[in-house]
């Protein structure tokens, strides 16, 4: 395994910079000094970098846990002088994630993992500070999309985190040379550790990648609360419709589609569940939902919400049988579950942005499909993503996963691993901390019952 390098621009040419404000970050800003953005920058408007210090800040008073990492990272600095290269949604709680590496002495180089969610205010913030660069334009074009990853890459990465396998995907296919200088890194959805694993049974994943969407905390927090609230609040914005009484079909009974089925059964829908997987749809009918396929769904659904993390999930011959005014979202990381080009092949008319976010699709006997956030992810197109307090412990669990990684990458051989058992209940007490939460100690006696065999009933 490599060992440690200094970062490409080392902390001390990073440090020397003179102007002031290549020091900001999100909870100060030198008086009067104007933003600098970094030499290999590119955002939309580096005029907005004040606007987004303020979103910014307002995000990280509601992320403590990252807030007490950020403390420890500042004194034991445990990425000085190593590159982090990340393909993240660029939003203000990523700020947050950025800031604490960089605290832990990382440069960070961030590229957009989707341009729609791209908040072009805090990309011009994160670009004037020092220790970060960042490629990232809101509605960035395929090309851009993946010269930004190349931006990033650039850096000859130590660590990577990844949210949906494109970074680490364009470095085994296209960056190869890069390869063995990567210590490991983590991925933070279901589809990119689903590409990861495919990967590493081939035989080509070059280094080790934690699964951090696998941890227990975050299958509970983030996908089943933060996807189930921030899908809804998505459909909601995009719509203005009332979701009491309407017939909802999720499809995914996994974490997240869990998540957005009981919302929507909060909310007063009709919830339908279409699966694959026969262990889920046994769980979604003990939980009192009607499960369904998808062709016998299709009729009857009123919005419909895809949460798999496969393709093809709402293919054109269920587009073709849908109901007048049907409401598409798609909840899954790429915008492959709906059949987009199977629908534009249905419609003789297409209505772009009747409301933000909304495309009509007119068929030839006057039917209406509204298609939202152009099929891809609802939550951070239409709305903005995960509450701050449900990525406070996302990015956590990253952030300790990559000093784990920058500590202890030798032990690990190439391939997917989970995330340790003893970070994730780190995480979990941080995250009770912050609520004010305190629970019970095992006393000596009971955990000597439970680690023994010795003792009978």
């Amino acid at each position: 395994m490599a060992e440690r390098r200094p970062a490409a621009g080392s902390r001390g040419a990073a440090g020397s910079r003179g102007a002031a404000g290549s020091r900001l970050t999100a909870g100060s800003r030198a008086a009067g000094a104007a933003p600098v953005q970094g030499p290999r920058s590119d955002v939309a408007d580096q005029g907005l970098a004040a606007a987004g210090l303020a979103r910014i800040g307002w995000a990280e008073r509601a992320m403590p846990a990252l807030g007490l990492i950020r403390a420890h990272f500042e004194a034991e600095q445990p990425f000085a002088g190593l590159a982090v290269a990340a393909c993240l949604h660029v939003t203000a709680e990523t700020a947050g994630l950025v800031n604490v590496l960089r605290a832990g002495g990382a440069q960070v180089h961030l590229a957009a993992s989707n341009p729609l969610s791209t908040q072009d205010d805090v990309a011009a913030a994160l670009a004037a500070c020092q220790g970060a660069t960042v490629s990232a334009r809101s509605g960035a074009d395929r090309k851009t999309y993946y010269e930004h990853i190349h931006s990033a890459l650039d850096c000859a990465p130590a660590l990577v985190i990844d949210d949906g396998c494109d970074l680490v995907n364009t470095l085994h296919a296209e960056r190869q040379e890069l390869l063995a200088g990567v210590l490991g890194g983590c991925e933070s959805t279901t589809t990119g550790v689903a590409r990861l694993r495919r990967m590493a049974a081939a035989g080509t994943l070059g280094f080790p990648m934690v699964a951090a969407n696998a941890s227990e905390t975050r299958r509970m927090l983030d996908n089943r609360y933060g996807t189930g609230q921030s899908a809804i609040d998505g459909i909601i914005r995009a719509t203005n419709t009332l979701l009491a009484g309407k017939v909802v079909v999720v499809a995914g009974f996994g974490s997240a589609g869990t998540g957005i089925a009981e919302r929507a059964r909060g909310l007063g829908a009709r919830v339908i569940v279409t699966e694959v997987d026969p262990v889920r749809a046994l769980d979604a009918v003990m939980q009192g939902f009607h499960v369904l396929p998808m062709a016998a769904a299709a009729p009857v659904g009123e919005i419909f919400i895809t949460a798999t993390g496969s393709r093809g999930v709402i293919a054109a011959g269920h587009l073709a049988v849908m109901r007048d005014g049907v409401i598409l979202a798609n909840a899954g990381h790429f915008d492959v579950e709906i059949d987009v080009r199977g629908l534009a092949g249905l419609a003789v008319a297409v209505h772009p942005q009747v409301r933000p976010h909304a495309d009509e699709y007119v068929l030839a006997d006057g039917r209406r499909l509204i298609l939202l956030a152009e099929g891809r992810i609802v939550n951070l197109v239409a709305a903005e993503g995960h509450p701050a307090a449900v990525m406070d412990l996302s990015f956590a669990a990253q952030a300790l996963v990559l000093a784990w990684l920058a500590r202890d990458h030798a032990g690990l051989p190439p391939g997917v691993h989970d995330v340790p058992a003893a970070i994730d209940a780190q995480i979990a007490s941080l995250m009770l901390a912050s609520l004010g939460t305190e629970i019970d100690a095992l006393t000596p006696a009971q955990r000597d019952y439970l680690d023994s065999w010795r003792y009978g009933s």
